[in-house]
C-alpha cells in the first residue's frame, strides 16, 4: 500500500475542487501530529484531515468528526490565530512529490491582506505539517527537526523552507525519450526498481503496474531490455503521466479474495487476471483513505496510547510465568516424599534384620508386594535412618502443600495477566483503554495516585446482530465480562468463550424465542473465537452454555467464572459477514 505522489496528485484534484474559495472555520489538533480543518463553502462544511503520524501519515477528506483536546496545543493556537476565517487561494503539488501547499490569505491585525502557507508533507517517519509565511520562512511546524536530528534540513521557527533533495530523482511527468532510458540503464537492478528509483513519485507497486502494461517482466534486469522493450515503458509511462496532467484519475482498490492487497489512482490491471483477483473503483481518493486506512490508524493509535499498560501487563505475566516455572521444578522435587516416607516405615519393620555398616537393606514393600532396596547411611543405625527419611519426608511434604497453594495462586495471576492482555488486542478507542486501566490499578499494577478522581466510563461492550435477528453482545475486558455475564444476562440467554484460552464473555439475548436458531450459534461462536487469544486460527474449540450454568467463585478474579455443564464445538474467527450494530 503504497501513498505515493500520484495518490497526492489524486488528492490534490479533488482538494482543489472541494475547498478553494472556502474559509478555515474551524481548526483543531486533536492528536499531537495530527489537524483536522473544518472549511466553510456555500455547498456546506468540509472537513480536511492531515496527520503526519511517523507510521500511517494521511491526508483525506473526511466527515467524520474527532474529539479534540480540552487545552488546544500550541501550534493548534497559532494556526487559529493566524488562519481562522481565512481563505484557501490555492492548493498544488511541486512536481510528483509528497508534499501539498495549501495557499491561505487572511486579514491580519491591522486589516491587512496576507498570504501564508500551510505545507503538508507525507513522507512517512519524516512527514510534517509546516506554517509559512509569504517568502518561505517557518513560522512554525507540527514537528520540529533540529540540525541534531537532520544534517539536509532544519525544521524550525525562523529557518527558511525548502524542500529536501530528491536522490537525483526524475520528474515523471515531463521526462524526454532518452533521459528515460539513460535513467534506466544506468541502475543494474530489476526493471521495476529502476523505475521507482529513477522517477520521483512512483511506488513500487506502480513501477510493477507500468511493467505489465508494456509487457515487461518487472524483475528482469535492466541490462536485458531491448530498445522495443524502453520504448514500450516509456509509452506506459508517457500515458500515466498524461492521466495525471489531465486529472483523469480513476481510484481503486485490488483484492486477492475479500483482502485488500493495494491501492492506487490509476487502474491496476494486473490484479484483473489471475483467479480470485479483483479491483474496486471508488468514487473519491479521500473515500479511499478513508476506507483503507481509518480503523488501520485507529489501530496504530491505540497501539501507541496502550503501550505503557502492555508495558506493566507483559513485564508481571513474565515474573509471574517464571515465578511458575520455578515452583513446577520444585513441586516436581517434592514428588519423591512418599518414597521416603515408605522407606521410614520399612526400616522400622525390618531394620532389625539390618547389619552394623550395612549401605543397602533389601526389603518387602508391604503396600505394593515388591521388593525394594533401600539405600542406608552405614554410619547410622536402622532407626537413625529411619528418622532421617521421616524428616526428609515432613519437609518435603510441607513443601508440596505450600506450592500447591501458590501455584494455584500464580496460575491464576497469569491467567488473569493473560485476560487483560487480550483486552488490550481488542481495544480499539482510547476510552476502551481507561476501565483496563481501572482494574490494572484495583489488582495493584498500577499505583493509585493521591485525590486522583475516578474517570468516568463511557465504553461499552461490542454489539452484533446475527443473521436471525438476534442481539449479541461481547465484552472488552474483564469488567465488562463480568458486567455481561451477571447483570446483564438473564438465566436462559446463551453465553460463549473460547475454551481454555483467555477471551471475551458472548451474550446472545434470547428475548421471548423458544430457542437459538443454528446460525446464530455458529456467528456468536466466531465472535467468541475472533475476540479470544485464538483470533486468526483455522478452528478454536468455544463452550457455550445458558448463562444460569455460569457461576463465579467468590473472591475470583474479574472475568474469571466457572461451568460443570456446556456444549463445545470448533470454528474459525472469520466475522466479515456479522453485522456491528
Amino acid at each position: 500500500m503504497a501513498f505515493d505522489g500520484v495518490t497526492i496528485a489524486n488528492l490534490v484534484s479533488e482538494l482543489k475542487k472541494e475547498l478553494i474559495g472556502g474559509r478555515l472555520y474551524k481548526i483543531a489538533q486533536p492528536e499531537n501530529d495530527e489537524l483536522l480543518i473544518t472549511v466553510k463553502q456555500p455547498t456546506g462544511q468540509k472537513r480536511l484531515l492531515i496527520s503526519a503520524d511517523a507510521s500511517l501519515p494521511l491526508l483525506y477528506l473526511t466527515e467524520s468528526n474527532k474529539p479534540s483536546p480540552i487545552t488546544a496545543p500550541n501550534f493548534c493556537m497559532l494556526l487559529r490565530k493566524h488562519l481562522q476565517n481565512g481563505r484557501i487561494t490555492d492548493i498544488s503539488q511541486p512536481g510528483l512529490e509528497r508534499i501539498v501547499h495549501l495557499g491561505i490569505e487572511h486579514l491580519d491585525e491591522m486589516g491587512d491582506l496576507r498570504q501564508k502557507t500551510l505545507v503538508v508533507e507525507i513522507m512517512g517517519k519524516h512527514s510534517n505539517i509546516i506554517f509559512c509565511d509569504d517568502k518561505g520562512i517557518i513560522i512554525d511546524s507540527i514537528k520540529h527537526v533540529s540540525a541534531a536530528v537532520s544534517s539536509l534540513r532544519e525544521v524550525l521557527p525562523g529557518k527558511p523552507y525548502f524542500v529536501a533533495g530528491t536522490q537525483n530523482k526524475l520528474d515523471a511527468l515531463h521526462t524526454d525519450r532518452q533521459s528515460f532510458q539513460e535513467a534506466l540503464s544506468a541502475k543494474p537492478q530489476p526493471v521495476f526498481k529502476a523505475l521507482y528509483g529513477s522517477f520521483t513519485g512512483i511506488s513500487p507497486v506502480l513501477a510493477q503496474e507500468l511493467c505489465y502494461q508494456a509487457g515487461v517482466d518487472g524483475d528482469r534486469p535492466t541490462a536485458a531490455l531491448t530498445e522495443s522493450d524502453y520504448e514500450r515503458l516509456y509509452q506506459a509511462l508517457s500515458a500515466m503521466a498524461a492521466a495525471i496532467l489531465e486529472e483523469r484519475f480513476t481510484p481503486c482498490i485490488a483484492y486477492q479474495g475479500d483482502t485488500p492487497v493495494e491501492f492506487c489512482a490509476l487502474p491496476l490491471t494486473m490484479y484483473c487476471h489471475a483467479p480470485k483477483e479483483r479491483t474496486v473503483l471508488l468514487d473519491s481518493m479521500s473515500g479511499l483513505l478513508e476506507q483503507y486506512y481509518a480503523q488501520r490508524s485507529s489501530l496504530s493509535r491505540i497501539r501507541q496510547k496502550s503501550a505503557d499498560l502492555r508495558h506493566i501487563v507483559q513485564t508481571a505475566l513474565e515474573r509471574n510465568v517464571k515465578k511458575y516455572d520455578l515452583q513446577q521444578r520444585q513441586l516436581k522435587d517434592t514428588e519423591k516424599r512418599d518414597t521416603y516416607r515408605i522407606y521410614g516405615e520399612l526400616l522400622n519393620t525390618y531394620g532389625y534384620s539390618a547389619q552394623p555398616g550395612a549401605k543397602i537393606l533389601e526389603a518387602v514393600n508391604y503396600y505394593t508386594g515388591e521388593n525394594v532396596s533401600i539405600p542406608l547411611d552405614p554410619t547410622l543405625t536402622a532407626t537413625e535412618n529411619a528418622k532421617k527419611y521421616f524428616e526428609r519426608y515432613g519437609k518435603l511434604k510441607r513443601t508440596f502443600e505450600a506450592l500447591s497453594t501458590l501455584t494455584t495462586e500464580v496460575k491464576a495471576e497469569i491467567d488473569h495477566l493473560e485476560s487483560v492482555s487480550n483486552a488490550l488486542d481488542i481495544a480499539l478507542q482510547e476510552e476502551d483503554l481507561a476501565q483496563i486501566k481501572e482494574e490494572l490499578t484495583e489488582s495493584g499494577y498500577i499505583r493509585k495516585r493521591a485525590g486522583a478522581k475516578k474517570q468516568k466510563i463511557t465504553s461499552r461492550p461490542f454489539h452484533y446482530l446475527s443473521s436471525d435477528g438476534f442481539h449479541i453482545y461481547v465484552g472488552k475486558n474483564n469488567y465488562q465480562n463480568d458486567e455481561l455475564t451477571f447483570k446483564f444476562a438473564t438465566g436462559n440467554d446463551w453465553w460463549f468463550h473460547a475454551k481454555q484460552m483467555p477471551g471475551s464473555h458472548v451474550v446472545v439475548k434470547l428475548e421471548n424465542a423458544p430457542e437459538l436458531p443454528d446460525k446464530t450459534f455458529e456467528e456468536a461462536a466466531r465472535l467468541a473465537a475472533y475476540y479470544s487469544k485464538g483470533r486468526g486460527s483455522d478452528k478454536v474449540e468455544i463452550d457455550y452454555v445458558q448463562k444460569k450454568h455460569v457461576k463465579k467463585p467468590s473472591g475470583a478474579k474479574p472475568g474469571f467464572v466457572v461451568y460443570y455443564t456446556n456444549f463445545s464445538m470448533a470454528i474459525g474467527s472469520d466475522i466479515s459477514g456479522i453485522r456491528q450494530l
